[in-house]
């Protein structure tokens, strides 16, 4: 954690989303609010947790009660589908947003923004979409066109860059990969997306910064392009 911490305060960034190895999601109350506290001295808003597997109804509980503790305002999260009802009360109970996940090829459980959407278009708002650009473009789907299908449902999205339009594809430094980036970031202005563009960049696990500070130099300067400071 506190290496997350310094990595993302040198790249200039302001929010951050714990996963299970950052803040175990078993860890005390005691330790999650530490943890929160840390992250907010250090300038960062920790505004979500995930990705966050929900099997059953006790890690459903477990994952609300992390995010309320920490003072997240989101969950980024995927709940087996006969959860979803359990999920709907717990977002009422908490007042928390669960973004659920879409991992791509072979994945179960929701593969597509397409396969979540269709189980939650009718359950509470607060109940939305993280989409992966990454896996979008793995099913060969251009991520363009489903962040703007499903927009107004969207909480959440973590953007990456990936070698290939197959399930063969993995993450690359953002610029490098087949993703048509600047047509993304064009569809999430044009749109109006209040919400967190989340790099997550699974490359060079033991060495992320600088692949982290390449992708993030790249999209800086393509929205500088675009006459926005970020």
């Amino acid at each position: 954690l506190n290496e997350t911490i310094a990595m993302t305060v040198r790249l200039g960034l302001k929010r951050i989303a714990f996963k299970d190895f950052h803040l175990a999601l078993n860890s005390s109350p005691e330790a999650i609010r530490e943890a929160a506290a840390k992250t907010r001295e250090a300038g960062l808003a920790a505004y979500g947790c995930g990705v966050v597997y929900m099997r059953n109804e006790a890690e459903v509980s477990q994952a609300f009660e992390y995010a309320k503790t920490a003072g997240m305002e989101m969950i980024i999260g995927v709940p087996n589908h006969d959860l979803l009802p359990l999920v709907e009360k717990k977002v009422t109970e908490y007042s928390l947003k669960i973004a659920i996940h879409n991992h791509g090829p072979g994945d179960k459980v929701y593969p597509s923004a397409a396969t979540a959407y269709d189980l939650i278009r009718d359950l509470d708002p607060r109940i939305g979409l993280c989409i992966d650009i990454g896996h979008t473009q793995r099913l060969g789907q251009d991520p363009s066109e489903i962040f703007t299908k499903y927009a107004k449902r969207v909480h959440d999205i973590h953007i990456k860059d990936v070698s290939a339009s197959t399930a063969q594809g993995t993450t690359v430094e953002i610029g490098r990969g087949v993703i048509d980036i600047p047509k993304f970031l064009r569809a999430v202005i044009k749109t109006g997306y209040a919400g967190t563009l989340a790099l997550e960049y699974e490359k060079d696990e033991g060495d992320p910064l600088p692949g982290s500070a390449e992708s993030i130099g790249y999209l800086r300067g393509l929205l500088g392009g675009m006459g926005i400071n970020a």
